[in-house]
């Protein structure tokens, strides 16, 4: 594949179940697309990944790169949700794109 569809690999874990999903970059718009496409998650993003409404909550590791950098409204809404941990973030704000090939990614159940 090109440099444009790098072949991705990502563990999900949902319910106690683990799953391998296999994607490429630019595939899905974010990772929060990505679950509800793969998982089919209800309440699952509310705010339509603006990042405000911590709906899509999730515990990452294994993230590489721009990938582990917050931006835009993530940080704040996860201290406002008392959530302030370093591997939880909002789905709807990570990229699918090569920083996340060979992540582990669980969907919190709050």
């Amino acid at each position: 594949m090109t440099e444009d569809k790098k072949n991705i690999t990502i563990t999900i874990i949902y319910d106690g179940q683990e799953r391998i999903v296999k994607t490429f970059t630019n595939e899905y718009r974010n990772l929060m697309v990505l679950l509800n496409n793969t998982i089919y998650l209800e309440n699952f993003g509310e705010c339509g990944g603006q990042g405000r409404c911590a709906t899509c909550i999730v515990k990452v590791t294994g993230l590489k790169g721009n990938a582990n950098l917050m931006e835009r409204n993530e940080n704040a809404t996860i201290i406002k949700a008392g959530l302030d941990n370093l591997i939880i973030r909002l789905s709807c704000q990570i990229l699918i794109n090569a920083d996340l090939d060979k992540s582990v990614i669980e969907i919190v159940n709050e």
